[in-house]
């Protein structure tokens, strides 16, 4: 019989991809079998990407506290993580682009303790109220390899290195707007055998040369926030903790990656 694929599901071609990290349940183990993962998973993305309460969840993937308790369960243990560096191994790092995007908290994250813990989770308080900063590098096809969160007042200039630090830059070039272009920004990446295709700021007493056709090729960074933003529950953060955050930044970037 034909599988219905509904709306947000993993499709069979995606979960073929996705079951080798889901071990099948031996014969002889004890207990209650557990829930299908790739029921679980699908439940998670409807989630991801409806941007609904847990307790709204469709009862077709049974018991929403299920169903939140295995995506718990996969943040916790790094699974999803990952998944989605695997996933992006064989990026194509003939050029990467960094950059990082807003993402507004929604009001229920007020509960979050501003002297002791808020910082903590990634939330920052600006003129615009509080937000979060997802920073990211995306690969020469615009697939993100790279993530990272930061409250929303952090400097982005402030973190590119230790982004960076993650990815072998031998070879290959970093594209960056102006904000990038921070004297030992561009000696950390000439240390690595990278290039840089960086433009100076106006007002730059010495500025250097820019291959601006090469430059136009840093909109898929852009294109990529706008597909991370297809998922409701990373457009707007609902979530107080920033591992439970994290964790459905990662999930949009499976999707991605999968598609």
């Amino acid at each position: 019989m034909t599988r219905v694929i509904r709306r947000y599901e993993l499709t069979d071609a995606e979960w073929e991809r996705l079951q080798p990290y889901f071990p099948e349940r031996q014969m002889g183990d004890k207990g209650r079998p557990r829930r299908e993962p790739r029921e679980m998973l699908n439940g998670i993305f409807w989630i991801a990407r409806s941007g609904a309460a847990w307790r709204d969840l469709p009862e077709r993937y049974g018991p929403w506290q299920t169903v939140y308790k295995r995506f718990r369960e996969w943040s916790e243990s790094g699974l999803i993580e990952r998944i989605f560096h695997e996933l992006g191994e064989d990026a194509d790092l003939q050029d990467i682009s960094i950059d990082s995007t807003y993402i507004k908290a929604h009001n229920q994250n007020s509960g979050v303790s501003v002297d002791k813990t808020q910082a903590n989770q990634c939330i920052g308080v600006s003129r615009g109220g509080r937000s979060t900063k997802i920073h990211a590098v995306v690969d020469a096809l615009g697939n993100p390899i790279e993530v990272m969160l930061t409250t929303g007042n952090t400097c982005d200039i402030t973190v590119a290195e230790k982004l960076l630090s993650r990815i072998d830059l031998k070879g290959t070039t970093v594209l960056a707007d102006k904000a990038y272009g921070k004297w030992e920004f561009r000696e950390f990446i000439a240390d690595q055998d990278a290039d840089f295709c960086i433009p100076p700021r106006s007002d730059n007493s010495d500025p250097w040369y820019v291959d601006w056709w090469l430059y136009k090729e840093r909109h898929l960074v852009e294109k990529s926030f706008l597909k991370l933003k297809e998922f409701r529950r990373v457009a707007i953060r609902y979530d107080k903790l920033a591992s439970r955050f994290l964790a459905f930044v990662h999930l949009a970037c499976i999707r991605i990656l999968l598609a």
